[in-house]
């Protein structure tokens, strides 16, 4: 990737939009029903370099994009669940490709890479992985979600159905910023997989400065990202949900160069896939995503909530595939070894409770 110069990007781009004239002339023959079926693109690019490949990704929604953006603040909001493992964390080289496009589209005069790392300090993680060399050579701050202001949001807790506080970076709730969930196909223990929009709701909680989970932590510190998982299968789904309406990547790109299965989204094991995925409409991204690991959709819950309630497009009929097929980049993620367990969010269950008078009423939920 360190080879690989602003002129390869050039020309990439130049063929890459030869062959979207290409696709045009081919698309005219398309029947206009055909055409009209569509609710949602979605790109999907291959190759043997991560920075090329997101660069392409992006590429067909140029103009789509830099509307979007407009004067906007861009946030380039990277996976760091793990600041010492970079399976489990955002590479640099898809960062740069997100970053050399937006220099392509004259987009790259307010870009931040923003992040609330899980188990450390933030800064560290952006050391380890080498964010500092492409944050000199685009001219990007480097950001701790951390050390910035923050507003305090309710989500749902399943042991007690009561509301809890969880303070969510004020940057990643302004309208002034563009929000780009940088992630990482990787399988996980709760939700099946941790896509673009698991990045966003569970990245922006923040933690105190000094907080982690090792023995050196400061004490007194507290991390509110616990919070937001609701304790439980059924509350981690609600909360994804729920959050998802006003805590959502406008652009999503995930990058499945080197992806993870099995224990994820710490303790996985390498996948060799190669892919990386990109669009406007993350939730139709994020379900290309699940098709690419060979996850069932079904059994996902927060991807069919918010399905169900009009908050992007899941119905792959409906989601136009620009570049690669599918069917040619599928493989099959081995799941968390609980991947049983976490389908409880299916099963409806009740409990007893008692209302002030102590008469006994049944509540149900899903």
């Amino acid at each position: 990737m360190t080879a690989f110069t602003r002129r390869d990007f050039l020309k990439t781009s130049l063929i890459g939009g030869v062959a979207a004239t290409c696709m045009g002339s081919l698309n005219a023959f398309a029947s206009t029903e055909k055409q009209e079926s569509y609710s949602s693109k979605v790109a999907l690019t291959a190759g043997d370099n991560r920075a090329d490949m997101a660069f392409r990704a992006l590429k067909p929604f140029s103009q789509e994009i830099s509307r979007a953006i407009g004067n906007r603040r861009v946030i380039l909001k990277p996976n760091n669940v793990n600041i010492n493992v970079q399976l489990a964390s955002t590479h640099v080289d898809t960062l740069e490709g997100i970053l050399e496009f937006l220099k392509s589209i004259g987009k790259s005069d307010n870009v931040v890479i923003a992040e609330s790392a899980a188990n450390g300090p933030t800064f560290d993680g952006y050391k380890n992985f080498g964010y500092f060399r492409i944050a000199e050579k685009y001219k990007v701050k480097l950001v701790d979600l951390d050390q910035e202001p923050f507003d305090v949001v309710h989500v749902f807790d399943e042991k007690d159905f009561r509301p809890h506080a969880v303070r969510i970076s004020h940057l990643m709730l302004d309208p002034g910023s563009f929000i780009v969930s940088v992630a990482r196909m990787k399988t996980h223990d709760r939700v099946f997989a941790t896509l673009s929009l698991k990045n966003i709701v569970f990245g922006s909680p923040v933690k105190d400065p000094g907080f982690t989970f090792s023995a050196s932590r400061k004490k007194g510190t507290v991390s509110d990202k616990p919070i937001m998982h609701g304790s439980g299968f059924r509350g981690i789904n609600y909360n994804l949900y729920s959050m998802s309406r006003q805590l959502h990547p406008h652009l999503a790109v995930i990058d499945g160069f080197e992806g993870m299965e099995g224990n994820g989204p710490n303790d996985g094991t390498p996948v060799d896939h190669r892919v990386c995925v990109a669009g406007l409409d993350w939730l139709a991204t994020d379900r290309v995503g699940l098709e690419l690991m060979g996850i069932d959709y079904a059994n996902v819950g927060y991807i069919n909530f918010c399905n169900d309630t009009g908050l992007g497009m899941a119905d792959l009929s409906k989601i136009q595939i620009l570049g690669e097929s599918i069917d040619n980049h599928r493989k099959s993620y081995k799941l968390s070894d609980n991947f049983k367990d976490q389908l409880v969010w299916k099963n409806a269950v009740s409990q007893n409770i008692s209302d002030s008078a102590g008469s006994k009423f049944k509540l149900s939920y899903t």
